[in-house]
């Protein structure tokens, strides 16, 4: 796997537009709509090219609070972590579900259209899913930086 200058324009121009057809992009990097099909498709099998997707604002969309829970598992011997993602990935207000290293065993994203509503969804979906024991919630402020490009 060797990438070069090229392919990393494309994974710029990709990572700032991800609706770009590969005509567009070409025709902005020199280049022809099937040579830069056949790059795109290269990343993509190669594993770099991961997907492409469109960002919602959660905001304009009516869920105006943004809540990063701590959750440490109280019987992880009893319950699998397999167990606990299957369910906590079917619940739809949570945004993201990372496995971390420290303090509490999983790190979630979770939106809601406001405190009353997390509150309803912390307690009746996610409280009472398998082995769940201690969370901690932080409340989003302010985003200064979004997910973007490397």
């Amino acid at each position: 796997m060797s990438w070069d200058a090229t392919d990393f324009a494309i994974l710029r121009a990709l990572g700032a537009d991800a609706t770009l057809s590969a005509g567009a992009l070409g025709r902005d990097l020199g280049l022809s709509q099937p040579a830069t099909w056949r790059r795109i498709k290269r990343l993509q099998d190669e594993g770099v090219l991961a997907g492409r997707r469109v960002d919602l604002d959660a905001e304009a969309l009516g869920f105006g609070v943004t809540v990063f829970l701590g959750v440490k598992l109280a019987t992880k011997g009893r319950v699998s972590l397999e167990d606990f993602e299957r369910a906590v990935t079917a619940i739809p207000e949570v945004q993201t579900v990372q496995h971390v290293l420290g303090l509490y065993d999983y790190r979630l994203r979770v939106v809601a259209r406001d405190l009353s509503d997390f509150e309803r969804v912390l307690r009746r979906r996610i409280m009472t899913l398998p082995g769940v024991g201690d969370v901690e919630a932080n409340v989003l402020l302010s985003e200064e930086r979004l997910a973007g490009p490397l």
